[in-house]
């Protein structure tokens, strides 16, 4: 069961964008604000970065507590969107990236 968005719309679920080859049932949308300073923060740690070159996406994901990553993407029109999810989710599909041809590890994670 995917999270809503919108407390008080019981209807609208968040998704990934269409381009990102897997999805998560439980995702937040974060505030541009609140999710460049989460991913700022000291005490965050990067997990991988990755662009999809056909399409000028990048995906970022970052390890912000033991149990919550937030993932950063980049549109190709220079939008930033964050989102919330769930660290047992989101680690096993980040993992997936590299099996597809579509994306490229642009760089590791921090050491």
């Amino acid at each position: 069961m995917a999270v809503c968005d919108n407390p008080g719309d019981s209807h609208e679920t968040v998704t990934l964008p269409a381009v990102i080859p897997f999805d998560l049932d439980h995702l937040t949308r974060m505030s541009w604000e609140l999710g460049s300073r989460t991913v700022r923060d000291p005490d965050t740690t990067r997990i991988g970065r990755w662009r999809a070159e056909s399409r000028n996406w990048e995906l970022s994901a970052f390890d912000v507590t033991r149990d919550t990553v937030v993932l950063r993407v980049h549109t190709p029109v220079g939008r930033t969107r964050f989102y919330g999810a769930i660290a047992a989710e989101a680690d096993p599909a980040l993992r997936t990236l590299a099996d597809t041809s579509a994306w490229t590890v642009v760089d590791e994670a921090d050491a």
